[in-house]
């Protein structure tokens, strides 16, 4: 596994992924970089997880009291369950896209504690698109919500695996980034993405054409959150943690974008 000595067990991997992708406590055993590619690749894992955390929340909601109130439920709680980190990414690959600035002065301007006016902006749009898309779904039913919910949350995280991949350099040495950064094979990353697509399919058995529908958002979901990162590495040289959490709200925002396209 590259950049460690010893291979992960995929139960290290799974702490590693829970550890730093949420806010559940877990005992980390392992911070290197061959635990951090098993969680990349099992990051869906913790999709699945959260998800179900934030769809039973939303589902609960709408049904006392709408669809909109039950998208913005779902929102929050994902929001809390990573204490906003996959926010605060796109946010700052905003501000740097955005800046028009060579890179390392890019790279810089992420790096700050405050917010930009093209990452005020991007948040408000995806945020906005995200809680229209959950309250059409949750106005079709809690449950069609909750599954579109669960959804996004492992689309989100299965766009993770694609930005570590062993061909995408890290922007800069140091932090979240750079330790995951070019460890996962192709192959895990396509392994993970099909094993959360079936296990949506199976879920998605309960409402019957969402079988089809949920798989089918993921991938274009993936897909659009690959666009992001051809778009990054290009521009800032590679990838850095706030790029990966730009993925995952990209992702996560496009299977939603599908999932509605599909209705």
């Amino acid at each position: 596994m590259a950049g460690g000595s010893d291979r992960a067990t995929w139960a290290e991997g799974l702490r590693f992924g829970f550890g730093t992708l949420s806010v559940l406590r877990v005992r980390v055993e392992r911070w290197d970089r061959a635990a951090a590619a098993r969680a990349m690749v099992t990051a869906p894992v913790v999709g699945l997880v959260l998800g179900a955390m934030a769809a039973s929340a939303g589902a609960l909601v709408a049904w006392r009291a709408g669809g909109l109130l039950g998208a913005v439920t779902a929102l929050g709680v994902l929001a809390g369950l990573t204490r906003g980190l996959h926010l605060d990414g796109l946010a700052d690959v905003a501000d740097g896209l955005g800046s028009g600035k060579p890179a390392e002065d890019a790279l810089r301007i992420m790096k700050q504690s405050d917010i930009g006016p093209f990452g005020v902006l991007t948040l408000v749009l995806v945020l906005l698109a995200q809680a229209a898309a959950l309250a059409g779904q949750f106005g079709h039913s809690p449950l069609r919500g909750a599954l579109a919910v669960l959804a996004s949350a492992t689309a989100a995280r299965c766009a993770l695996a694609w930005g570590c991949l062993r061909s995408v350099p890290a922007a800069r040495p140091g932090g979240l980034g750079a330790m995951v950064a070019s460890t996962v094979p192709p192959a895990g990353a396509a392994a993970g993405t099909a094993t959360a697509a079936l296990a949506l399919a199976a879920a998605g058995l309960l409402d019957g054409w969402s079988a089809l529908r949920l798989p089918l958002a993921v991938a274009l979901g993936t897909g659009c959150a690959r666009l992001l990162l051809g778009r990054c590495v290009r521009r800032f040289g590679g990838i850095t943690g706030d790029v990966l959490g730009a993925m995952a709200e990209t992702a996560a925002a496009a299977s939603l974008f599908a999932l509605a396209l599909l209705d």
